[in-house]
């Protein structure tokens, strides 16, 4: 398994050669809270590094998530839409949607498990 990337925003990646299934990170989950709605993306949408690909509502807020790189939507996690808690799983279950990258350069920006910790130290 490869090793897991992270954004400033709460974004978690799985990267598979040059498809990265994108999630959000535990600390997004618990600042979210409860989910009451989930808006999916479509399949075949080309996204740009920062735009947002899907909504998460909870009982606390309305948040988008951010794609950390750009590419083509492949796969999205249609489960989420009957189980929201679903989100709340490891990347394994839990990821949003599979994109096919167009440039694996930009994960080198990416912060690693032992840089998010230590930001999120910083965001605390």
């Amino acid at each position: 398994m490869s090793a897991l990337k992270y954004t400033k925003d709460h974004e978690v990646l799985k990267v598979d050669g040059d498809t990265a299934w994108v999630g959000i990170t535990e600390y997004a989950q618990d600042a979210l809270g409860d989910l009451v709605f989930i808006e999916l993306p479509e399949v075949g949408r080309q996204v740009s590094k920062g735009d947002y690909f899907a909504v998460v509502e909870s009982v606390k807020a309305a948040s988008e998530i951010y794609t950390p790189v750009a590419g083509e939507i492949i796969e999205v996690n249609t489960a989420l839409e009957s189980d929201y808690d679903l989100i709340k799983q490891p990347i394994d279950k839990g990821w949003v949607i599979k994109i096919k990258i167009t440039d694996t350069a930009v994960l080198n920006e990416l912060m690693d498990q032992a840089a998010y910790d230590a930001y999120l130290k910083q965001v605390a």
